[in-house]
This record gives structure tokens, C-alpha cells and sequence, in this order.
């Protein structure tokens, strides 16, 4: 099938590690938070043509939550649900206050809540209501996802990662580009070096490879981010994935507004 990508339309994630103290339960990076905006928000003054879905990670909220639950692997007793039920709110909570940020620097956003508009099944999203997401954009707004936890069909509750949000979406949307932001330079080897590029023919290998989070992620940390943007990129081999260094000033903005800007690890065919 012929890949035609919307070359205007942008993903961009914004990692838990770099908008909240993975290490300290519950705590946001305020400062940083406000920054990013700023930095979106004249990347779009700049591509004043750019449409742009962001998405965030849960950090310290919604991982902590969810690891102490177990709740990825599925949800069934009376305990269980009580801690769906803290998941859902703990990630809210940090959407609210990434949204509130963003509006206090003129971003026309709007939150969209996983909880509410995906179905999962076997951990896996089977459906999501993708056609709202595009109504937000032909309106000119800025659509907000995160990483959240979810009914499923097969074992009653799971989570699913904004990465997994962004697979999903991307197969109906089409962006030209995925761009993911965190605090690390990239993509990290084994020999603590940022990798240059990782292409599909390196997934066999990839865990042998790829340097994982010390920090809690209950999705699976980096080898599994990076395996399903791989698969991604292999079903859309025009399509792009770039992960890189949001802790470093001025440099989402660079990687917004300048195609020829080159930062961090880029995944593709």
C-alpha cells in the first residue's frame, strides 16, 4: 500500500522522566513543564502550517500507581479496581497540570482522555476513537493524549503507553514524523552512548543493544518503546521516528521547526 503521509502533521511526546522526578512519587517538573510549552508554542510561530498531536508520559504518577497494582497485566479483584481506579486519577492529575501549563502559554489545547476513548483487549488497543482526534485538528486545536489505564475485553483492565497511543493513532493519521522527547541523548547503548540510528533489521537483537530506565516503567521501558516504533516505521517505511534529548534548551523547538536539524536517535527503514 502506497504510504501517503500528512506531511504537515507532527506527533510529539513528551516522556515522563523529563516532565516529572521519576524517583519522587507524584512530583512534576513545573519549570521544565512551562519551557516546553514555550518552546512548542514558537516552533508553531514558526510553521504556522504545522498540525501537531502531543502526548505525554505518567512518570511519577500514573507508574507508581499502576506498578504497585500490577495493573498492566490485568485487572479482576476488588483490590485490583481500586487501584485501576488510582491510576486513572493519578494520570489525570498530571494531564491536568500539563494542560493548564500549555493554556498559560496561548496553546489552543485539548486533553483527550485514553480511559475514555480506547478499547483494549489482551493489553492490546483495538480501537480508539481516531476521528475525534482529527475533528480536533480541522477545528485548530492541538490535541493532548497520555499514557493511561484502560478497560480490556480479555482481562478487565491494563495500561497502555502514549508510544502504544501514538502506533495506534499513526496507522489511522499518518505524521510524517514521531518525535519523542526525554532526558537522555537519545537512545542509549550498552556502552552508554547515544545510538545514531536503529533500523527493523536490529529488532532480533534489540534488548542486546538498547540500555534500559533504572527509573519505574511499567510499559516496559526503552527496548519496548523502541520495538514498537520499529514495527511502525517497518509498516510505513516513509514515516520516521526520532527520540531525543528534551532536557536540553531550545532543542524541541530545533527539532519542531528545522527539518535539518539533527538530534539524538533516529529510527527508521
Amino acid at each position: 500500500m502506497k504510504d501517503e503521509l500528512n506531511q504537515n502533521l507532527v506527533f510529539l511526546k513528551l516522556g515522563g522522566s523529563l516532565i516529572t522526578d521519576k524517583l519522587r512519587p507524584r512530583t512534576e517538573r513545573r519549570p521544565v513543564i512551562r519551557r516546553l510549552a514555550q518552546e512548542i508554542q514558537s516552533a508553531l510561530q514558526a510553521c504556522p502550517d504545522m498540525k501537531l498531536l502531543i502526548g505525554h508520559g505518567s512518570g511519577s504518577f500514573g507508574h507508581v500507581e499502576a506498578q504497585r497494582y500490577q495493573t498492566r497485566q490485568g485487572v479482576r479483584t476488588e483490590d485490583d479496581w481500586l487501584g485501576f481506579s488510582h491510576v486513572v486519577h493519578s494520570a489525570a492529575t498530571l494531564h491536568r497540570t500539563i494542560i493548564g501549563a500549555f493554556l498559560l502559554e496561548n496553546l489552543p489545547v485539548v486533553g483527550i482522555q485514553p480511559f475514555s476513548t480506547a478499547r483494549c483487549s489482551n493489553g492490546q488497543i483495538v480501537d480508539m476513537d481516531w476521528e475525534f482526534v482529527s475533528n480536533v485538528f480541522d477545528n485548530g486545536l492541538i490535541p493532548v493524549v497520555y499514557g493511561d489505564a484502560s478497560f480490556d475485553e480479555e482481562i478487565g483492565g491494563t495500561i497502555i503507553s502514549t508510544e502504544e497511543i501514538f502506533s495506534f493513532l499513526a496507522q489511522k493519521l499518518l505524521p510524517r514524523s514521531i518525535l519523542i522527547a526525554g532526558i537522555s541523548d537519545g537512545v542509549i547503548g550498552v556502552d552508554d552512548q547515544p545510538l545514531e540510528r536503529i533500523t527493523p533489521k536490529d529488532l532480533s537483537h534489540l534488548r542486546e543493544i538498547v540500555k534500559g530506565s533504572s527509573a519505574v516503567d511499567v510499559t516496559g521501558g526503552m527496548a519496548s518503546k523502541v520495538d514498537l516504533m520499529l514495527k511502525l516505521t517497518g509498516s510505513h517505511p516513509k514515516m520516521t521516528v526520532r527520540i531525543f534529548s528534551g532536557e536540553r534548551i531550545g532543542n524541541v523547538k530545533r527539532i519542531l521547526s528545522e527539518p535539518e536539524f539533527v538530534s539524538g536517535t533516529l529510527l527508521s527503514s
